[in-house]
């Protein structure tokens, strides 16, 4: 008997990654927060899925924060752009990580 499968959900994440070689970071950044909605059955795929690709981009993750799906975040009153929204429906549709803005920390 097959299990019924999963649907995907976007999930909100803050990823903090470290400097690397070929990180493409600014010059004197010790580090950065990328915003990325993942597509995952779960909150664990998701963030899975976006460590893994982050590292093949030559990034370090170094620690993820979930936000939950669009439907939690927005049960708990948080407004969300449609342009946001827009990303979302873009990493369900192509089942992918959209890193929708980076922020780089320096000392």
């Amino acid at each position: 008997m097959e299990k019924p499968r999963r649907p995907q959900q976007v999930y909100t994440l803050v990823v903090e990654v470290g400097r690397r070689d070929g990180d493409g970071l600014p010059d004197k950044a010790t580090g950065a927060a990328l915003m990325c909605y993942a597509s995952g059955v779960d909150e664990a795929e998701a963030v899975r899925e976006t460590v893994a690709i982050l590292k093949q981009a030559e990034l370090a993750p170094l620690d993820v924060t979930g936000y939950g799906t669009l439907e939690e975040r927005l049960g708990a009153g948080e407004e969300i752009d449609d342009e946001e929204q827009a990303l979302m429906r873009r990493a369900l549709d192509e089942n992918s990580v959209i890193v929708a803005q980076m922020t780089p920390f320096f000392n």
